[in-house]
């Protein structure tokens, strides 16, 4: 049975954002909305963030505000890197075919996780105002690209956002095969790196489920980006010899997150 949400706040640039735990629940027309309205520029969005709230609507809708329960979330410890995978990282490294870069084509990587064709979706959420918002946030410090080079182009690549030890992935993209999920298997060695324990996934999904991500209950989530925000901000640099403490490690068994 659906039920009836509370109204939803419309929000004026520069006000506070309500209560997460306030967004629409579940059997509600839209879980996890929060409120609309409001400004999308750099500060905004760090405050969302810093909140545990991020914005997504499409083109002819009104900024749209969620925090979603549960949240998916991504441990750093529990990321699931199959044995293809493995292989063909550790192919291309030892081909010195394959490089990381983090934020030297920010913007590419954003307009092309806007031109990437979504499951489902016949548009795209990453309108031209949400790439310069984004823009915006990279300039301050606080967006990132992580991005997969082979033989010297950029093939793959994703976005997010960091505060303190607090990682939020956005979206990701890619030309070749795995493309993307090497990608994500390079913020996950960054993160083990910088001791970040999570990457915030958002919605709960059977792909990120593969790859190791679990739901996790919103209050726990949001006490933990409370105390990871906090914490000393993430050297966002990208070392090769990062990546032995995955290639070399045994895959994960994948687990719910409960804390």
């Amino acid at each position: 049975m659906t039920k009836t949400p509370l109204p939803l706040p419309w929000l004026q640039a520069g006000a506070p954002f309500p209560p997460p735990e306030h967004a629409w629940g579940e059997n509600t027309p839209a879980p996890g909305l929060l409120a609309a309205g409001g400004a999308l520029d750099a500060m905004t969005l760090l405050r969302a963030y810093s909140e545990g709230i991020f914005p997504w609507f499409s083109d002819g809708q009104p900024l749209l505000w969620w925090s979603t329960e549960p949240r998916m979330v991504l441990a750093a410890d529990a990321f699931a890197l199959h044995r293809s995978l493995r292989k063909k990282i550790k192919a291309l490294l030892h081909a010195q075919r394959l490089e990381i870069r983090i934020d030297t084509a920010f913007d590419e990587v954003i307009r092309a996780c806007a031109a990437a064709p979504r499951e489902g979706q016949s548009g795209t959420w990453i309108s031209e105002e949400m790439i310069a918002a984004y823009c915006a946030l990279h300039r301050v410090g606080n967006a990132h690209s992580v991005e997969t080079w082979l033989d010297g182009s950029l093939v793959a690549g994703l976005y997010c956002v960091g505060i303190g030890k607090a990682v939020f992935g956005e979206s990701m993209f890619t030309r070749v095969t795995d493309g993307s999920k090497i990608a994500l298997a390079a913020l996950v060695v960054l993160c083990r790196e910088h001791g970040v324990r999570q990457i915030d996934c958002q919605q709960v999904t059977a792909h990120l489920a593969s790859l190791g991500a679990a739901p996790m209950p919103r209050a726990n989530f949001l006490q933990t980006v409370r105390n990871e925000r906090e914490r000393e901000a993430v050297e966002w640099h990208f070392s090769p010899v990062y990546w032995s403490q995955l290639l070399l490690q045994p895959t994960p068994r994948l687990h719910t997150l409960a804390a």
